[in-house]
């Protein structure tokens, strides 16, 4: 397809006038819009793009504007141009039809093959420096938007060497197999600080039979804190002071094991909302992470979610996640950022997966 001429209309957009080069530009990929009475309007991202792969020159006036000046006009216009373009050209170097976004998403793909106006867009996408910052709401909320519409929400991080990494975002609510009934007090329990043991061997077997509690050591079982907390307020052991012998409250032992473990409350909330789900909850320490979730029994079962509390408003880098991420890949589990949401008094699993489009 030999160059066809455009012109800069002095705002965010050129134009094609002519109406054949103007045809020929939008069926040889979808690029722009169609104009009323013949021509093309096309977007700056898209103009830049088809005149770096030298199908289209770009003139102001009588001047043709070079990739240099036609880049620093990109980066006048829009904010975050060229993480935006990179993300654009990777895409249509794909085989995707790319459209802009309505704010706050940058742009909607369409499937391979698919026609503007006759086929639904596949992906919403955010286009995303990995030196931006992570907002764990900011993110959650456009995944809200995305699901209500029933789209798929990509996120476009691009490294400092211009590589992408996409990560398909969704809301999922984890739910198990792993439950009983038992409301009524089990078992004795000691509590030394940094952890707790049931040591009557009858006790102990029991309590691990419920729902897989705690790790058998012998004849005796430990208990974490979170677990010591949550069979505590179900009434299923009594706990008692390694040091003195007496019984402690449940208020008392939530105050001393605050200082052992500063975030207790945070994990522990989390920790019960998936329990009330059915799921079994481990550590994932040796993961990188708080929990590992499994959905059935964990003799039969593998985990399948690695899972990290973290603060409702919490913000971070994306090096952070990829790291989250990529663990979790490399031991095919998926990886759920979980928050609680105080005002509603409940918890939100955001499961990212790295994926290639």
């Amino acid at each position: 397809m030999q160059a066809v001429t455009g012109e800069f209309d002095g705002k965010k957009h050129v134009l094609i006038k002519d109406e054949a080069e103007a045809s020929q530009t939008y069926q040889k990929g979808y690029f722009g819009s169609p104009k009323k009475g013949g021509g093309l309007k096309l977007d700056i991202i898209e103009a830049i793009y088809l005149s770096e792969i030298g199908k289209l020159d770009v003139r102001k006036g009588k001047a043709v504007m070079g990739l240099e000046k036609l880049f620093r006009l990109g980066n006048e216009l829009l904010d975050n141009f060229e993480i935006r373009y990179i993300v654009f050209r990777d895409l249509r170097q794909r085989g995707y039809v790319v459209k802009a976004g309505a704010k706050p998403l940058d742009f909607r793909v369409l499937p391979r093959g698919g026609i503007p106006g006759k086929k639904p867009s596949k992906y919403w996408v955010l286009a995303i420096s990995e030196r931006g910052k992570f907002d764990l709401r900011k993110v959650i909320e456009v995944v809200k938007r995305v699901r209500k519409v029933k789209k798929t929400l990509l996120l476009a991080v691009v490294d400092e060497e211009s590589d992408l990494t996409y990560y398909k975002a969704k809301i999922v609510e984890p739910h198990g197999h792993v439950s009983s009934e038992a409301d009524f007090h089990i078992a004795t329990a000691l509590f030394m600080m940094d952890r707790v043991f049931v040591l009557d061997p009858a006790e102990a077997k029991m309590l691990h039979s419920i729902e897989f509690f705690g790790k058998p050591i012998g004849d005796y079982l430990q208990l974490s804190l979170l677990e010591t907390a949550h069979l505590q307020a179900r009434g299923l052991i009594t706990v008692k002071n390694a040091d003195t012998g007496r019984t402690i409250s449940q208020a008392k032992f939530l105050e001393m094991a605050r200082k052992s473990q500063h975030d207790l409350d945070m994990r522990l909330q989390v920790y019960n909302d998936l329990k009330a789900q059915g799921v079994l909850v481990k550590t994932g320490f040796k993961y990188g992470s708080h929990f590992r979730a499994y959905v059935g029994d964990p003799d039969d079962h593998h985990a399948k979610y690695l899972v990290h509390v973290l603060p409702e408003k919490f913000v971070g880098m994306w090096a952070e996640v990829s790291r989250a991420v990529r663990l979790a890949h490399g031991v095919k589990k998926d990886i759920l950022l979980a928050r609680k949401v105080e005002k509603d008094d409940v918890a939100e699993y955001l499961r990212l997966r790295r994926i290639r489009p």
